[in-house]
């Protein structure tokens, strides 16, 4: 049986949820190369044990949770490369399983030090399946009725894979937001975080205030947590301040290392930020975040810089 509150479990525990970090990024580091419509799903194809290793390797640093390689891991993407339909299905499942494993592995010879972690199943935007750029803009220009019948699948599918909440993360359209929002209700057991790709500190990437997006999800008790991720460090702080002021759910921020990524291109360039991440979390606190991690380009090193931080 899934933990249904995982995050408040282990915000009982201690102060601050610590998530993992980048996931394709850090795949890229062990050679694997990403730049396919796929992106890391494409490594489920051809070398599943690396995910399982990245997990391990998040966990082993000092994060609370696995975030699964099912961001654009999608069955329609699945039958795009040729697959069936429940090739496609046992793939995505694939995804919870190994971060169960590492997770399992990992506690077997953690179990006393610290709280168990917990498996989060990626919920990435359609913008993510249609590998356009679109995820960072948001105006798809789709029904409300297309995006239940893209999500509603993978989400049972991960559901009955043993994940023990959603993460609907680089969320850049309130529409979508809504919609997630809406079809949690239809797995009951399960809770989610909503975490939105931003324009700037105070508007998601699709133009919708922050403070309109932590408003509208308040009352919906299966969103167990609301903020932003995939952004620049430099707009992270006022982003968490916007939400504060309006949400009492514990907010997540899990920005990217500082440089910036051409969706056009599929390429990065720019530096890292000047200050690590461990620093930087002081002021995300202060603000009023309770849930941190890395996004893209963050690794393993950034996440033990942070359980150095707030867990030692």
């Amino acid at each position: 049986m899934a933990n249904t509150q995982p995050i408040a479990t282990i915000l009982n525990q201690q102060k601050i949820v610590l998530l993992d970090g980048a996931l394709a990024t850090e795949l890229e580091t062990h050679g694997c190369v990403l730049n396919d419509a796929l992106w890391s799903a494409r490594v489920l194809l051809e070398n599943p044990e690396l995910i399982y290793q990245v997990h391990y390797d998040y966990f082993k640093a000092g994060a609370d949770v696995a975030t699964t390689a099912s961001y654009q891991a999608t069955v329609a993407g699945f039958i795009n490369r040729g697959m069936t339909e429940k090739e496609a299905i046992d793939l995505i499942k694939q995804t919870v399983i190994l971060a169960k494993q590492a997770r399992d592995d990992f506690w077997q010879v953690n179990e006393s030090q610290r709280p168990k972690p917990f498996v989060a199943a990626s919920i990435g935007p359609y913008g993510a399946f249609l590998a356009d750029g679109s995820e960072y803009v948001g105006n798809y220009g789709v029904s409300d009725e297309q995006l239940v019948d893209f999500h509603r699948q993978r989400m049972q599918v991960l559901v009955e894979a043993g994940a023990d909440m959603f993460a609907f993360e680089t969320i850049p359209s309130f529409q979508e937001a809504r919609v997630l929002s809406e079809l949690v209700k239809e797995f009951p057991t399960m809770t989610a975080w909503l975490s939105f790709s931003i324009k700037n500190a105070t508007e998601i990437s699709d133009g919708t205030s922050l403070t309109k997006c932590a408003m509208a999800f308040e009352a919906n008790e299966q969103i167990s947590a609301i903020g932003v991720n995939c952004a620049p460090t430099t707009s992270v702080t006022q982003a968490i301040q916007v939400l504060h002021g309006v949400t009492q759910k514990p907010i997540i921020v899990y920005p990217n290392s500082g440089e910036t990524y051409h969706p056009e291109t599929k390429t990065w360039d720019g530096c890292e930020t000047g200050e690590s991440f461990d620093q930087l979390s002081v002021e995300w606190v202060r603000a009023g975040a309770k849930i941190i991690g890395g996004c893209c380009r963050t690794t393993p090193q950034d996440i033990l810089a942070l359980a150095n931080k707030w867990r030692n």
